[in-house]
């Protein structure tokens, strides 16, 4: 008899739905000869963007509200789960509940995670040493400039994630410690094993210097950063903090040694009490030697010290010496020639609970759709410019929204969601936890994730990072914020003036740079394959061939140093502000989803055209590899992609469209960033699944798998990276076509 109650329930399910269907296609189809209107719940669905609300919120952005957040999240340091990152939970929270600005709901997810600390009892230090005497010993902490300096809670330099031990061998100088650094010294006749190298920040990661370093035998690191690099080649106190904005000599760049991202022990899982964890030895990617980094002013006496042939004139810096490799110390030099180098670390790995912390603003209409905007909290030291920056624009931005919402002025079309990530700087451990733990719910039901770290590195320009698709809603916002400064035009006209391109479909149009794993949206469209986006302000690059702004995870990242020499006035804070929040509202707001599929097709050309010229193509069909089934899933995609912008215009043409057809674009929109991820693509890449955007090894710009196999000369990987390649363009494109 069960089969016949399953037979009797899909009957009257199929009624009901019938039902549902005619009184829905009653209402929503207009009735021939002037009949009745529209019922107001399809009024209210149909409803689009409107464009005099965000033109209120962005005139209600503070700049002074912007600049006092800052001072009060950069008044003590709030390295993670330390009391200072405590306070802040609470101060957001507090911000989030607030009765006239607050949101609709807050809630902290706590994570047990895996981190590294020095030893308060007992300090890391590099040191020169003869016969168990130390001749010389480096800095164990910055040079206090300023009052916050003192801070009791600052914590030393080092690196995260290094392991004990004291190593003692001959110096070498190695450049900045990448594979070919290390091979050129061993090209020049150098015995590596036993000694300790020194690097320098820069051309390739924190943890790639010690990894590599390991494998050609040296024992220790010391890692520093040249002044060439951050100062523009001035390193004496007068040219440095606080009389400019370079770093000073004492300053030293902390940062965590690791490969991967997310908590190391719970690859794929949350890192909660009852997760599973894997053993210590088995985490890849984090220094196997002792790692300590130190100033300038300390790396001057060693590198000025060092015997041997003199570097490539690539390897010099801005130390005021000439650069020798070593090993050891010259005869006439400040230390007798036998004195070795010794690298004491006694860092402890422990697990603590960090928090996130979410912000909700519930949708209207759709509120199982998100839009997500995030920025961590945690510092190394006081962390004015990151994270501060990007958490006080956070907090003014959801106290226009907050105060709206509490005004009953405006509630979303779509739920907002914002994110305060905990334990940012030790891998982008709080956001990955998050993604991991809800993977499924946001997977389905995201639109977009919009993350704002460092809201400003300097004053000169936009500088804006995301997937193609995120690249209309970007151009959109940015045109209709003022840019700072005294001259006239839009942020969108300063940025490309500075940065830019040509484009076959819009002439020259700003650069907008694509995602590495360098902050927070790297789960999200790595691993999740959420569409994207990373806004902040820069410097000119034409004006300071910094890396980055020089007090970068120094003690100098303070309030002071932003109010005087970052964004003095925060102009350049109420831009970004004014920007993301124009981009959030769009996003949350939009009868249609404002994210242009048919740019993919530009960036898929690019990718190609790199492929299809010079060595890659002449290897390849040198070994009779084919680039025209790769070309053909491009050319489909585009085709396809325009048609769907056709059915898209004529949808929002429609004075009150079917919402059902609505909610079938908007999802065709969302879901296609998930049709390019591939997890079996790159099996030994922790959370990279994404075919078009997974970082590369290789130097070469066109897919990412294909790039890495031809660098290797692995044409057998060359013909599976070119199948999952055509075979995700060619899914992208299924994903926008008509329904059956």
């Amino acid at each position: 008899m069960k089969w016949q109650w399953q037979v009797l329930g899909a009957v009257c399910g199929g009624a009901l739905l019938l039902g549902a269907g005619i009184l829905l296609g009653h209402f929503a189809v207009p009735q021939a000869g002037g009949g009745r209107d529209p019922p107001n719940w399809l009024q209210d669905a149909s409803r689009d963007l409107d464009e005099k609300l965000i033109q209120d919120f962005m005139g209600q952005v503070d700049s002074a509200r912007i600049r006092e957040n800052l001072r009060v999240l950069a008044s003590r340091p709030h390295l993670a789960t330390t009391p200072g990152d405590k306070a802040l939970v609470q101060l957001l929270r507090q911000r989030w509940q607030d009765p006239q600005t607050g949101l609709d709901g807050v809630a902290e997810g706590t994570y047990d995670v895996f981190l590294s600390f020095p030893d308060p009892t007992h300090p890391n230090s590099v040191a020169v040493v003869l016969n168990g005497s130390r001749l010389f010993e480096a800095r164990r902490s910055e040079k206090v400039l300023t009052p916050d300096q003192a801070q009791e809670d600052v914590v030393p330099p080092y690196a995260a994630y290094a392991p004990s031990g004291s190593p003692q061998g001959r110096l070498v100088f190695a450049h900045q410690g990448t594979r070919s650094d290390y091979e050129t010294l061993v090209g020049l006749g150098l015995d590596l094993n036993g000694t300790i190298a020194i690097v320098r920040y820069g051309g390739a990661g924190r943890a790639t210097k010690a990894v590599v370093g390991a494998e050609f035998g040296v024992a220790g690191l010391i890692v520093y950063t040249d002044p060439k690099d951050i100062n523009d080649g001035r390193a004496g106190e007068n040219d440095t903090y606080p009389n400019s904005w370079h770093l000073p000599p004492s300053g030293v760049e902390r940062g965590s040694y690791t490969e991967s991202f997310g908590d190391l022990l719970t690859p794929y899982y949350p890192a909660k009490e009852f997760t599973y964890r894997i053993n210590e030895s088995e985490i890849q990617g984090i220094p196997p030697i002792p790692t300590q980094p130190i100033g300038f002013e300390d790396a001057r006496t060693l590198i000025c010290s060092l015997a041997g042939p003199e570097a490539p004139a690539a390897w010099q810096g801005a130390l005021g010496c000439t650069y020798c490799i070593g090993p050891g110390f010259r005869m006439d030099g400040q230390f007798p020639s036998s004195s070795e180098v010794q690298v004491s670390v006694y860092n402890q790995r422990v697990i603590e609970k960090s928090a996130n912390v979410m912000g909700f603003i519930r949708g209207s209409q759709e509120p199982d759709r998100y839009v997500l905007y995030g920025n961590h909290r945690d510092s190394w030291v006081h962390g004015a410019v990151d994270p501060g920056s990007g958490t006080a624009v956070m907090l003014e931005i959801t106290r226009v929204l907050g105060k709206m919402l509490k005004e009953g002025t405006w509630r979303p079309r779509r739920s907002i969601i914002f994110g305060s990530w905990g334990a940012e700087e030790f891998g982008l451990i709080g956001s990955t936890e998050y993604t991991e733990e809800f993977s499924s719910k946001l997977q389905a039901r995201s639109v977009a994730y919009i993350n704002v770290d460092i809201s400003v590195f300097a004053n000169a320009t936009l500088r804006g990072q995301g997937t193609p698709p995120a690249q209309s809603v970007i151009f959109t916002a940015a045109k209709q914020v003022p840019a700072p400064g005294s001259g006239t035009g839009s942020v969108y006209d300063n940025w490309r003036h500075h940065t830019n391109r040509s484009s076959p479909a819009y002439g020259v149009i700003p650069s907008l740079g694509s995602l590495g794993a360098g902050s927070d949206y790297a789960s999200f469209i790595h691993y999740l394959g959420i569409t994207s986006m990373d806004l902040a302000y820069t410097y000119d690059r034409s004006q300071t061939s910094a890396r980055i702004y020089p007090a970068y995870h120094t003690a100098f990242d303070t309030f002071d140093y932003t109010d005087r020499f970052i964004d003095p006035g925060f102009t350049s804070h109420q831009a970004v502000a004014r920007t993301a929040g124009n981009v959030l509202l769009r996003l949350a707001d939009s009868l249609v989803l404002p994210l242009n599929v048919s740019d993919y097709g530009e960036a898929l050309e690019g990718l190609y055209s790199v492929a299809a010229e010079g060595q890659v193509q002449a290897d390849l069909a040198a070994h009779n590899i084919s680039l025209a089934p790769l070309k053909a899933a491009i050319d489909q995609f585009k085709a396809i992609a325009s048609d769907f912008n056709q059915r898209v215009m004529k949808l929002k043409e429609e004075s009150s469209p079917n919402p059902l057809e609505v909610r079938m674009v908007n999802d065709q929109i969302m879901l296609l960033e998930r049709a390019f991820l591939d997890p079996r693509a790159f099996p030994s890449k922790y959370y990279y699944s994404h075919v078009l955007w997974t970082p590369r090894a290789a130097g070469v710009p066109t897919f990412p798998g294909l790039a890495e196999a031809h660098a290797a000369r692995d044409w057998d990987a060359v013909r599976k990276h070119l199948s999952i390649a055509t075979q995700a363009v060619e899914s992208a494109a299924s994903t926008l076509e008509p329904p059956a």
